[in-house]
């Protein structure tokens, strides 16, 4: 006959179990025009992880990335990459083909996401208010000229416009136009940042941005953050303090406030997006939300929306990463990735 054995007790003074920390690594760095704002990102996330009890690393993009990650087999990466590259899908490929569990949106969503006329399309086609816009190659204005193709801009959408690289962020070769006689600078700018230009009919009103988190529970949307700059809100506003101030949350009645969040929640469903994501709107002075675009990788410096969303929501910005990491984990675990 066999004894069953008595269950053990810890001896005196023996340290309860503990489970193991997830070890993380933060992508930050690469090589677009958006580095150094990444590189901000990534220190600032990876500090509030390791605040929360999270094991973190944080990883330039380059040639050491991929034996690096291969070796150290992390648990999670986060990508906090800006730009090209970071936000286009292709370091998630990268991810997906090396079989690492990552948090944030998959390559296809990804790549939706970071084309801005594909985006708007999606967003419009599922019932939301987006700018009217044409899309433009730089190539077109060598083969058409480019006098013509600007006054058939003008005839088309109006003043003023918002000229923008189809693909990119942090407000890089962005222009306001108001006179016509602007337009052609402003499309220089932009292709210097892509050799699309995506042309748009200006709304007047106040910029929001509306940042949406998944929890178990299901999406929820942070509270609204109101932009206000003493001029374009350009780079140098977004990054550098003293030229914009940030109302967060955003001072929008009770109704208005749902329909930015609904906007935001309802671009993420359409656009496919996990985890997290940032809908940048404008609100017209009739209260009516108009998408801009969206973001899968927000800024999360000292100065980006995300966090002060975050934190008018009263989120402890530790808590609330080490929260989406353990969900990202959970959801890696259920799809077997």
């Amino acid at each position: 006959m066999t004894t069953a054995a008595a269950p053990t007790t810890p001896s005196p003074g023996a340290a309860p179990h503990v489970a193991p920390k997830p070890r993380v690594v933060v992508l930050a760095g690469g090589l677009s025009h958006e580095r150094d704002v990444s590189l901000r990102s990534g220190r600032r996330v990876a500090e509030a992880l390791r605040g929360a009890g999270i094991e973190v690393t944080v990883h330039d993009v380059d040639s050491d990335l991929i034996p690096a990650l291969t070796q150290a087999r992390p648990d999670l990466v986060w990508p906090l990459l800006h730009g090209a590259t970071g936000e286009d899908g292709s370091v998630r490929d990268v991810l997906e083909m090396l079989d690492l569990p990552y948090l944030g949106t998959d390559p296809r969503a990804s790549r939706v996401a970071w084309s801005k006329p594909v985006a708007k399309t999606v967003v419009a086609r599922a019932g939301l208010r987006t700018p009217d816009f044409v899309t433009l190659p730089q190539s077109l204005f060598r083969e058409l000229g480019a006098g013509r193709v600007l006054e058939a801009i003008v005839q088309r959408l109006g003043l003023p416009l918002v000229v923008k690289p189809s693909r990119g962020g942090s407000a890089l070769g962005v222009t306001l136009v108001r006179d016509a006689a602007e337009l052609p600078r402003a499309m220089v700018d932009a292709f210097a940042y892509g050799d699309t230009a995506l042309v748009e009919r200006a709304v007047e009103g106040r910029e929001m941005a509306v940042s949406v988190v998944q929890s178990p529970d299901g999406l929820r949307a942070l509270p609204a953050v109101e932009v206000v700059t003493d001029g374009p809100y350009d780079y140098d506003a977004r990054y550098n303090p003293g030229r914009t101030e940030y109302f967060a949350p955003a001072r929008l009645d009770a109704a208005t406030a749902r329909a930015a969040a609904d906007m935001a929640l309802q671009a993420h469903r359409a656009l496919g997006l996990r985890h997290l994501s940032r809908t940048d709107l404008v609100l017209t002075d009739d209260g009516v939300a108009h998408f801009l675009e969206v973001n899968v990788a927000p800024g999360m410096t000292e100065t980006s929306l995300f966090p002060q969303a975050a934190t008018a929501a009263g989120h402890d910005l530790g808590t609330l990463y080490r929260e989406l990491v353990q969900l990202a984990l959970r959801d890696a675990a259920a799809t077997g990735v």
